[in-house]
């Protein structure tokens, strides 16, 4: 039993290892929850969550709307890109659909720049409940991208839908 302990507690203090919550969102009336790194720094916002890496290399951000609130939220992601800097090669928008932990997803990625230099960009759509719609903001700096795979694989694999 001390051993265990002992190695919990050391692997929490390792370098990259952060202690981590589970976030249900929005608050007020949770449709989805996802755990995120504490060192992401993650924070609620108006419609959802939003986290950035330790290094700033990737940005994600969840927002909760229903379907005649889409368009308002896809605009206000890309007026919040837009002011970061980042910019869109739409030339290179490639979509796909599939599942997402057991919702209907719609994904819509393509390649840009920002201040770094070159990124990934995407928007998917889930829908984690009839009438509601989560609209998963992430941008990433190419190059940077594999570093934190581990941990966005575990974020996006925890994300769900809230009962």
């Amino acid at each position: 039993m001390k051993k265990m302990l002992a190695a919990a507690l050391f692997a929490a203090f390792l370098p990259g290892t952060g202690f981590a919550a589970t976030l249900e969102f929005p608050s007020d009336e949770p449709v989805a929850s996802i755990t995120i790194p504490d060192d992401w720094s993650p924070k609620e916002t108006d419609g959802g969550i939003e986290a950035n890496a330790a290094d700033d290399a990737i940005y994600l951000a969840i927002d909760v709307t229903d379907e005649a609130g889409t368009e308002e939220v896809v605009n206000e992601c890309i007026e919040y890109l837009k002011g970061a800097g980042v910019t869109v090669d739409t030339a290179t928008q490639k979509e796909s659909s599939g599942t997402l932990n057991g919702m209907q997803a719609t994904s819509l990625d393509w390649s840009g720049k920002d201040n770094d230099g070159d990124v990934s960009i995407s928007l998917t759509f889930a829908s984690p409940k009839p009438g509601k719609i989560l609209v998963i903001t992430y941008w990433g700096t190419k190059g940077m991208e594999e570093a934190h795979g581990a941990e966005l694989q575990a974020m996006i694999s925890s994300l769900k839908v809230v009962e």
